[in-house]
């Protein structure tokens, strides 16, 4: 898609046209467009972005103890100068942008002591109890979306606040939650609680072939997996 803005621009900013004004316009609103459609993918993270993935570096930096502000998904100076020493340990270009290469460096190893066996048993267990028939991947979606509503300010920012909420899951409604936690889901709370997220930052799931509030069609769907469809 940038190939494609970049030949409009050279349409529309030619010497002496008199679509000037009209065309700066319309780039803006393409590279606006633009950014917003790498949104649900791995887009890369400068000051100033917000978002939950934002909020996901902030958490992984604070893991290496580089970063000591709070988690709050804004892209701030601080969080730049963060990302910048974690560039300079791990000798690549300290720009201060995350980038595929600082994500895939950042999200690679994190001290297995930062994680504690009370996180990755909730986790497990709503993972489990909610996504017990799905693949790998669709636990692992289920866990980040957890995980993205810990850091989201719409929801509480615990694990078990969120797992908890009033309302917010049948399985810990009906007595399912906890029973039978499996090695796969284990496994799957661990990858979603060390940064992977298949879902592009989504904050609902649900099976449409399951009665659900008609209110969760009104959210912007990101993904399917499985039998769920996530949403943010």
């Amino acid at each position: 898609m940038r190939t494609s803005i970049a030949g409009l621009i050279c349409v529309l900013l030619k010497p002496g046209s008199l679509r000037v004004v009209a065309g700066l316009v319309f780039v803006a609103v393409l590279l606006m467009a633009a950014r917003d459609l790498q949104a649900g993918e791995q887009r890369e993270l400068f000051w100033g972005d917000r978002g939950a993935d934002v909020a996901r570096v902030q958490r992984k930096l604070k893991q290496f103890d580089l970063y000591g502000g709070p988690v709050t998904g804004y892209f701030s100076w601080d969080t730049v100068q963060a990302v910048r020493d974690f560039q300079k340990k791990h000798k690549t270009t300290a720009r201060g942008v995350v980038d595929n290469e600082t994500r895939a460096l950042l999200f690679r190893v994190v001290p297995e002591e930062k994680i504690s066996q009370e996180d990755i048993y909730l986790l497990s267990a709503i993972i489990e109890s909610e996504a017990a028939g799905e693949s790998y991947l669709g636990k692992v979606a289920v866990g980040a979306v957890i995980i993205n509503r810990v850091e989201s300010a719409q929801f509480p920012n615990t694990l078990g606040g969120v797992i908890f909420q009033p309302g917010a899951f049948e399985s810990v409604a009906n007595g399912q939650f906890g029973r039978g936690i499996t090695a796969d889901s284990r496994r799957a709370a661990r990858d979603a609680l060390l940064g992977q997220d298949p879902t592009g930052d989504a904050l609902y799931f649900w099976n449409p072939a399951k009665p659900v509030n008609p209110w969760v069609w009104q959210r912007r769907q990101v993904a399917q997996i499985g039998r769920h469809v996530f949403a943010r």
